[in-house]
């Protein structure tokens, strides 16, 4: 400790900052009370700006280090606006609120700030910063400690606008409101506005007797770390460093001594004075609880629960029988076991709590998921229907789920459908108290790329430099690398920051900035159920895309709290499985997805091939490498594969195929080993094997088994030493040699590094068999389904129309009388979704749906214009129904129909119109005869521009492909497809490629250093892919990447994850490239009337033959040969195809 933090305490640091104050913080707590400690302080304050997101980590943080936590917050609050005559005038835009630093003195105060930090956010409108009335503050002031806010504060505001009368009044004001608690605030970081008002402040305080308090207001650590908080000040409001008008703190800012405070303020000894008397008045930590749970109903919580489980137990046998070696009393020895331990550890309501909302859920018909995570290992669950696999059937345990020799809470991840899963939020609130429902915090984090990204922004370095050395960066979510780590471990970006001094100063604000809270968010999936107003318990956050309150608590700290977690997840494959249900039952009613025989034949044959589109979980390419690898066969080798491919265990992936295959012997360290891994091939693939091989070879019990794990899986090695000395003791007692048990306890020790649990992967793995039995055995309703969940996702859309053409699977065209809102199902075939269609809105094809099943189908367009309510379809609906064909029945010539929609929509407005005025019967309706549409005269859309139109309104070429006609040439050219080229990059590392593509958008953007480059999309017949196309390359190839043509594009690939990043290297027209490979054409004629407009398309000066056949009667055929030095290609072959009268045209 230096000498300074020896001598006696002179300052008490009372606003500082830490990393929750988002995006302007970058003090993180635990740096914060090393900071402290160092310096010799007793105690901390922290303010963070409108919350309280870090009090309980802050007060258990100081608490560790023997400091005493004060706990507090910075609230803006609503005073009047200073006249229009103020001296100093702000500089334009919004008015920001002033604010009040608060400090907790007790525990009604730190009540008191829950409440008012709460209602801030609780009651303020989105359109406004959170705030509280000064009314409300003073309603709620008991126990809080007020500072005047600094520069930020009411009174400051006034007195810098020179409103010293408004000043007064406000500080009166806060004396009323405070008494004694009260203190005039005074900071100098050499600020304009602090120099302004400090007079006056001190004035005020000797009128009106208050205390003056010194205080800095550090967001930093050190005062080398100024240049690293203005960048982070930077991105938070989306600056860049070098903009002069713009927000941003002083050097000054930082966590000063004690000493240096003292010597700032000498001139004022009592206003540092002021800050250890203000700390000695506070004493109040919020401390961890017991968790609360709200009742579940009036009696006896246990004994309802046992009544319900064995009434349970009775209902699953009646429907699903004993597992095979199992009895019945096997199963109510069980059940009594984990009713005897969950009503010791007093959790049978939060069990009553969940079945119930469950049960709620299933009998509104919405879908919930099997159960995951340990609590599939309970009989319990089972029986109160919160899961859906037997866990005797499948091995799970109990103790690994809850363990009476581990008092921690239960931990229930309940799956829903994702579109029906606020029904069953909405029901908990309406049975609990809205008021005693939360969703849980999350905070964003700046990770390693994120923020090299962030401050290469700010800096103003160029694009692709900082995306080129981001890419460098490993991205591995599982496991995410710190910015350090990826320098030392990165030679390429040591040598960048090595010779380029931007790149250095780049990479060191990135190493300050890495790991700071960026922004709240909620929970994907977490509710907190109390027994009073929430607030009473932790204060509440609003997250503006939610109509749910949030605590202002993450997930860690909301259960120190006292809150118990409930996790209510969407998942969209229930919702798909739900889906694609309801469409089979139109042929099979009594079709039940949740009692499919798990033994199915088609479904494994197409695992085995690798058939994985739309499957859940298997969908990767890595997952269908591995699927296929392993040829599954049986269930349990989907709960295996879930298990396996994860890093680390899926190193064994390889082992376990080889020895299910037959290639490799089947080993066991000992004999007794056998039953426990013979399901994984003596491959230790869960965590419950070893809690089972503990058991049985050592003697624990499963309770004991499961802390064996734990300490592995922590490495600690006393509590290793101890373990293993317990575990060879006990398998020697069973007489297992030493040795061999201790290589047995390293086996285990070793896959505990990353062992997985088998009551996590056994329901996922069954809802990847139900998708994959519903794809092998209903194809058509399974891919409507998928398509209908992913209707605004038309890279996905595309990848389903891909698949259905594979498998044979029709799609029929987008249909105004047999299209419905969602993809249906007609005759086994697809019917195309018209709410798919781009800028076509559900609301108005519902309303076209209804028409039509109301009074039957559209029979013309003007029958459509007259039926439809006008206000229900815009222009822009209308031209994509026609662009993508939906009129096609009625009126096959779109490029009429499309100039016609005026006409139509004019109709439509009149009789909507009418209408509404109640006249009926014009224009000849009553005498039974229909006005149509005068639709203009006009040809029709060549192909291409069909086919262009079509691409505009779907989002991919549906009927067919402008490359159609050229993938014969293109194979023979060496040009890959897309699909081909991506699967190629992720399993053997293809770099580069030659790609055909139409190209679909292009959008420039320019660098921060002046340079501009592009992202261009492509489309070639196998789906959609996007390049970035840097500034050298741009700039000779501009003219070729107009959206619409056609061209070869040579590529580089940078492959991350499952995802392919593409460069464009270089361009060539495939007009010109097609026209190298020589290809004739046969031409089919029914008559000789074509012939002259042929001619015309037909150019002499090629290499090409062309023969003419003339179809004539009784199956006779005239062939001639029109000559052998014809220009063909794919286009000209797509003109003549479009001719009248020519019947078909191909290669010859």
């Amino acid at each position: 400790m230096s000498d300074e933090s020896k001598s006696s305490v002179t300052f008490i640091h009372l606003r500082t900052h830490s990393a929750y104050s988002l995006a302007e913080g970058a003090l993180h707590i635990k740096q914060m009370a090393g900071l402290t400690k160092e310096m010799g302080s007793p105690a901390l304050a922290i303010t963070d700006t409108g919350n309280l997101f870090g009090a309980l980590e802050f007060s258990d943080a100081l608490s560790e280090k023997g400091i005493q936590p004060i706990i507090g917050c910075t609230l803006k609050v609503a005073c009047e606006e200073p006249s229009p005559d103020a001296v100093h005038r702000q500089r334009t835009g919004l008015r920001k609120l002033p604010s009040l630093a608060l400090l907790a003195k007790d525990e009604a105060g730190y009540r008191n700030l829950m409440k008012l930090t709460s209602r801030a956010y609780l009651d303020t409108p989105d359109t406004a910063e959170p705030h509280l009335s000064m009314e409300y503050l003073a309603a709620h002031s008991g126990g809080l400690i007020c500072l005047t806010g600094g520069p930020d504060g009411p009174v400051n505001e006034a007195l810098v606008q020179g409103q010293q009368h408004v000043a007064r009044t406000r500080m009166e004001e806060l004396a009323k409101t405070f008494g004694d608690r009260l203190y005039v605030e005074l900071q100098r970081h050499g600020t304009e506005n602090e120099q302004l008002a400090e007079p006056g402040l001190i004035d005020l305080a000797y009128e009106l007797e208050l205390p003056l308090v010194a205080t800095n207001e550090p967001y930093f650590a050190k005062l080398d770390d100024y240049a690293a908080h203005d960048a982070l000040i930077c991105i938070a409001e989306g600056e860049v460093v070098a903009a002069e008008d713009r927000r941003r703190l002083t050097p000054e800012h930082y966590f000063k001594s004690p000493r240096q405070m003292a010597t700032l303020f000498a001139d004022i000894p009592e206003a540092i004075a002021s800050t250890v008397e203000i700390a000695r008045r506070c004493a109040f930590k919020v401390g961890s609880q017991k968790p609360i749970l709200p009742r579940y109903g009036e009696g006896d919580e246990a004994e309802e629960l046992r009544r319900q489980a064995f009434d349970g137990l009775a209902n699953r046998l009646k429907e699903r029988g004993l597992s095979e070696g199992y009895n019945e009393d096997d199963y109510k020895q069980r059940l009594e076991f984990e009713l005897e331990v969950i009503i010791k550890m007093k959790y049978p309501g939060y069990f009553l709590i969940v079945s119930d909302f469950i049960k709620y859920a299933k009998s509104k018909g919405i879908p919930v998921g099997p159960g995951r995570g340990s609590g599939a290992g309970s009989l319990v669950a089972y029986v109160l229907t919160i899961t859906d696999l037997d866990p005797l059937r499948f091995k799970l345990l109990f103790e690994r789920f809850l363990n009476p020799d581990r008092v921690s809470m239960p931990d229930f991840d309940i799956d829903f459908c994702q579109d029906r899963r606020d029904e069953v939020i909405d029901y908990v609130q309406n049975k609990y108290g809205k008021d005693h429902v939360a969703q849980i915090i999350t905070f964003g984090k700046l990770q390693a790329r994120a923020v090299c990204r962030d401050v290469g922004r700010v800096l103003q370095m160029p694009y692709g430099q900082v995306d080129r050395l981001s890419k460098m960066i490993p991205m591995n979510p599982a496991n995410p690398v710190s910015l350090a780590q990826a320098i030392d471990g990165e030679p390429r970006l040591k040598e960048e920051r090595d010779k380029d001094t931007t790149v250095r100063t780049m990479l060191e604000i990135g190493l300050k900035l890495e790991g700071l809270y960026r922004h709240a968010s909620t929970h994907a999936a977490g509710i907190v159920i109390g027994d009073r107003p929430l607030e009473e318990l932790v204060p509440l956050y609003r997250d503006p895309r939610s109509s749910i309150p949030a605590t202002q608590f993450n997930m860690k700290y909301v259960e120190k709290a006292g809150l118990v977690k409930f996790d209510f997840l969407g998942l969209k494959t229930l919702t798909i499985i739900d889906k694609a249900q309801r469409l089979i039952r139109q042929r099979i009613p009594d079709f039940d997805a949740n009692k499919i025989p798990l033994d199915d034949l088609p479904t494994f044959q197409m695992l085995g091939q690798g058939d994985t589109v739309g499957v859940f979980q298997l969908e990767s390419a890595g997952m269908r490498d591995a699927v296929r690898q392993m040829r599954a066969d049986r269930f349990e080798d989907l709960i295996a594969l879930v298990a396996l491919y994860r890093p680390g265990p899926m190193a064994n992936i390889p082992l376990y195929c080889a020895r299910k295959l037959g290639r490799e012997p089947l080993e066991y360290m000992h004999p007794a080993l056998e039953p426990i891994l013979k399901e994984t091939f003596g491959v230790i693939t869960y965590q419950e094997q070893v809690q089972q091989i503990a058991k049985d070879l050592a003697g624990y019990t499963l309770a004991q088994a499961d802390l064996l794990r734990r300490a592995m899986g922590k490495k600690i090695k006393s509590e290793m030493d101890a373990q293993r000395e317990h575990f060879l003791k006990g398998a020697v007692e069973r007489g297992i040699d030493a040795t061999v048990a201790s290589n047995i306890f390293d086996a285990c020790a070793k896959f505990a590094e990353y062992g997985f649990n088998k009551s996590h992967s056994a329901p996922y793995a069954y809802i990847s068999y139900q998708t994959a039995y519903l794809k092998a055995n209903h194809p058509v309703e399974f891919l409507a389904a998928s398509m209908s969940l992913d209707m605004g996702n038309t890279d996905k859309l595309q990848v389903f129309r891909q698949e259905a053409q594979r498998i044979g699977v029709k799609i029929v065209p987008p249909s105004i009388n047999q299209s419905q809102v969602d993809f249906a199902v007609k005759d086994q075939a697809v019917l195309y979704s018209l709410s798919a269609l781009k800028n076509v809105g559900s609301g108005a094809i519902q309303h076209l749906v209804e028409k039509r099943e109301a009074e039957g189908p559209y029979t013309t367009l003007g029958d459509f214009a007259r039926r439809i309510d006008a206000h229900m379809l815009n222009r822009r609906a209308l031209e994509s129904l026609v662009k993508a064909g939906a009129f096609d029945e009625l009126q096959p010539n779109r490029a009429q129909v499309f100039d016609g929609v005026d006409a139509i929509l004019a109709m439509a407005n009149r009789t909507t119109a009418e209408a509404e005025a109640g006249q009926h019967d014009l224009f000849g309706q009553g005498s039974g005869r229909k006005e149509d549409v005068a639709l203009p005269a006009r040809e029709g859309w060549l192909p291409m521009d069909r086919l262009t139109q079509e691409f505009e309104a779907v989002g991919f070429y549906l009927s067919g492909h402008p490359l159609d006609d050229y993938m014969t040439r293109l194979t023979r050219m060496g040009v890959d497809t897309w699909t081909s080229f991506h699967a190629k990059a992720l399993t053997k590392g293809a770099t580069a490629a030659k790609l055909a593509g139409t190209v679909t958008h292009r959008q420039e953007r320019r660098s921060k250093s002046g340079n501009k480059f592009a992202f261009v999309g492509f489309s070639d017949p196998t789906g959609q892919f996007e390049t970035i196309c840097f500034s050298d390359t741009l700039a000779v190839t501009r003219d070729l990447l107009e959206p619409g043509k056609a061209v070869i594009a040579r590529v580089e690939a940078d492959v991350d994850g499952e995802e392919v990043r593409l460069r464009l290297q270089g361009v060539e027209d495939i007009e010109r490239a097609a026209a190298q490979i020589t290809s004739g054409l046969t031409i089919f004629l029914r008559d000789a009337k074509p012939i002259d407009s042929i001619a015309q398309r037909l150019t002499n000066g090629g290499k090409a033959p062309v023969r003419l056949v003339l179809q004539m009667d009784r199956g006779r055929e005239v062939e001639m040969v029109l000559g052998n030095k014809f220009t063909v290609t794919p286009q000209i072959k797509g003109a003549i195809k479009a001719i009248s009268g020519v019947i078909d045209v191909q290669d010859l």
